[in-house]
């Protein structure tokens, strides 16, 4: 009996080893992947008291939601020798101008060429039309400016070329309307950050465009924190997260595919709060706007953050390239949004420049933002006269 009492003993002690093993892995594996020390604790029944939507009675999700977002620190604070230093908002679009010169160049040209003929005939003026109309401008627009520019010509008897891109400079001007408000709502109120959500369809680049205004709002010293609310793409959480370690800042996703948005974008509003940050940018899942339980959706989300902090803006991106389509886009969004502002994409390439005309006149909000190319800071605020001087020429 005694060598086996002692085999006994050597596998009772081994198989205490190897136990022992496997607690101190799961302790190491949990140190590294666990929660940010900047969380709040669980609650007394197990649950997360920011992440999980159950644990908030005022969250409008259901019970048999998924989880929410979960807080992705960036790796380091902004200005760290770690991580990129966007370029200024300032004299963004001064120095791409000449990439946007190009992109409408066509339409500058021919209309300058149409409107310096001498005794310019019917057949002219439906030319001039034409080629307003192919850039997107609108029937109400495109006929506006041709009424002025026949005006002026009858009046003036001239088609002197430099007098002729003057009044286009002037009338393209008025239309594009230098008046309207662009600012975009990115300050902190006593108690909220700002809140601004972004929205689109799919492949107008929304994550890329959250991820380039982030940097602008981190070159202007804000505070900023990405909620990435597009569950329903694998890769959309990522890039975002990725987007914002770059400049140093937080993200709130979620791992879990599927997950309720409405339940991400609430955690990344509550977030910023606690973080008592300048502003929360909160990315969306594209949808088709003629999908009605997608379109409606965006209401839930709207209406979820507002419990938190009131949403500030809604931007609605926009590909410049897909032209009327694209304005069917952007009416069926602004029927379920409060839609404060557009962001143009791919101005820089085959763009037609008048979609920012007629953009504006249909939904009565202001073009504040426009993509000039691939580059992280190639997002620059609209200026109305540059963009007309893109096109003409300075008056």
């Amino acid at each position: 009996m005694g060598p086996i009492n002692e085999l006994w003993e050597i596998l009772t002690l081994v198989t205490a080893v190897v136990l022992g093993g496997l607690a101190l892995m799961v302790a190491l594996v949990r140190g590294r992947g666990g929660r940010s020390p900047d969380l709040p604790p669980r609650g007394p029944d197990g649950t997360d008291t920011l992440t999980d939507p159950r644990s908030r009675p005022d969250a409008d999700v259901d019970d048999d939601d998924p989880a929410g977002g979960v807080l992705v620190e960036a790796p380091a604070e902004p200005g760290s020798p770690t991580l990129e230093r966007p370029d200024s908002a300032r004299g963004r679009l001064q120095r791409l101008r000449a990439r946007l010169a190009r992109s409408n160049n066509a339409f500058g040209t021919v209309l300058l060429a149409l409107l310096s003929r001498d005794g310019l005939s019917e057949q002219d003026w439906e030319d001039v039309e034409d080629t307003l109309l192919a850039s997107d401008l609108g029937v109400e627009a495109t006929t506006e400016l041709v009424d002025a520019l026949r005006r002026q010509v009858r009046v003036d008897g001239t088609t002197d070329p430099d007098q002729v891109r003057q009044w286009l400079h002037d009338d393209l001007l008025r239309l594009v309307d230098p008046t309207m408000d662009r600012r975009i709502i990115a300050s902190r109120t006593e108690e909220h950050p700002a809140v601004i959500l972004v929205v689109g369809v799919n492949g107008t680049g929304k994550t890329t465009t959250v991820g380039k205004l982030g940097r602008v709002l981190v070159a202007e010293d804000k505070d900023v924190l990405f909620g990435a609310a597009d569950t329903f793409r694998a890769a959309a959480a990522d890039q975002l997260q990725t987007w914002g370690e770059r400049v140093g800042v937080p993200t709130v996703r979620s791992d879990v595919e599927g997950a309720d948005p409405a339940s991400v974008a609430f955690d990344a509003a509550r977030a910023g709060v606690e973080a008592e940050c300048d502003v929360v940018l909160i990315d969306t899942a594209g949808r088709l706007h003629t999908k009605r339980g997608l379109m409606d959706e965006l209401g839930k989300i709207k209406r979820v953050v507002e419990k938190v902090a009131p949403v500030g803006e809604v931007l609605l991106v926009l590909d410049a390239t897909t032209g009327q389509n694209g304005m069917r886009q952007a009416e069926e969004f602004a029927r379920e949004v409060a839609i404060t502002g557009i962001v143009l994409t791919k101005m820089d390439g085959t763009a037609k420049g008048g979609i920012v005309v007629n953009v504006q006149r249909k939904l009565g909000v202001p073009v504040k933002l426009i993509g000039l190319g691939e580059g992280p800071d190639d997002l620059a605020p609209f200026d109305p006269e540059a963009f007309v001087e893109a096109i003409v020429g300075g008056p």
